[in-house]
């Protein structure tokens, strides 16, 4: 197979990987799962079957693709642009504070670095969260990285969480991370020294004997801080555990589960490929309302991505 079309998969992958996330942890966001284990019940409590949706995870990833399409060169207007339209045509749903806010000030006529959150409170996962089709178009810096969140995230461990997930997925593209190697040691040198940047190193010190369970004891709501280090740990052990596995796992353990979710498949499913997506999972996904729109902004991405030599 060709590298263009390799990443074309990889690509397609990825955006699928982190749709099937965001669906099924929407479904168990803030929800209380019995545990049997540590309580008794006199009966067997009613079992829920919450419906998947997509989310602002998915949908804000797709307004990036469509800005990524939209030039040769990356225009952060033009991502904010699409934000606003996404938003007057009810595409978004379950904005976090700082992209509502952002989103309301640019409809306003705001200029796009001006809007958003800053200091403390813009500090969430809302940036690395679409962040992902930058990895897939060779031509991205860091200025175009950092950009892309100050329209909403005007924070710097907001911006180096994105950072994180862009590095991940560049080593996958690469070919520099082949899920046999340490993904942390070759992430962590390449960002500044942050909160995000120490959870990381946490982690990898930690890793060797520790499970999906044990990393989220550390940290797995919205903060950037807890969400993309455990995200990423996640994603390392999709390849031993297997993709349904590793979902379950995310989504069990609580937290921002639609986001942890997706940017754990939106990394394993780069890595693994198409072939290693459940099956049932797509299937599922393929019933979800607006699925339709996203398969359509993925396959007209593809069509824009090549391997750059």
């Amino acid at each position: 197979m060709k590298k263009a079309a390799i990443l074309r998969e990889r690509f397609e992958a990825c955006m699928l990987g982190g749709a099937i996330g965001d669906a099924w942890g929407s479904a168990f966001e803030n929800l209380k799962i019995p545990d049997s284990t540590t309580a008794f019940y006199l009966s067997k409590p009613k079992e829920t079957n919450p419906l998947w949706a997509f989310t602002d995870d998915t949908q804000l990833t797709m307004a990036t693709c469509e800005a990524l399409c939209a030039s040769a060169d990356f225009r952060p207007d033009l991502l904010a642009d699409v934000f606003v339209r996404y938003y007057k045509e009810k595409r978004l749903s379950g904005l976090g504070a700082s992209t509502l806010k952002a989103i309301v000030e640019l409809e306003a006529g705001a200029h796009w670095s001006q809007v958003g959150r800053t200091g403390e409170f813009a500090a969430g996962n809302g940036a690395a969260m679409r962040i992902a089709p930058f990895a897939f178009f060779g031509n991205m810096s860091r200025e175009n990285i950092r950009s892309a969140c100050w329209i909403t995230h005007r924070n710097d461990e907001a911006y180096v969480g994105a950072l994180a997930i862009f590095l991940s997925l560049k080593a996958i593209v690469a070919g520099e991370w082949t899920g046999k190697n340490n993904l942390f040691e070759l992430i962590i040198p390449a960002l500044p020294d942050t909160r995000v940047r120490d959870r990381l190193m946490e982690i990898n010190a930690i890793q060797c004997k520790s499970d999906i369970k044990t990393i989220a004891a550390l940290g797995n709501n919205g903060y950037v801080v807890n969400s993309v280090p455990f995200a990423i740990f996640a994603a390392t052990q999709a390849g031993r555990i297997g993709m349904y596995e590793m979902y379950k796992s995310v989504i069990g353990c609580g937290g921002d589960t639609d986001t942890n979710a997706s940017l754990a498949g939106q990394i394993a499913g780069a890595l693994l490929g198409i072939s290693h997506l459940p099956k049932e999972l797509l299937l599922k996904l393929s019933t979800v309302d607006g699925y339709d729109w996203v398969r359509s902004v993925i396959d007209r991405t593809k069509g824009h991505i090549k391997y750059a030599e």
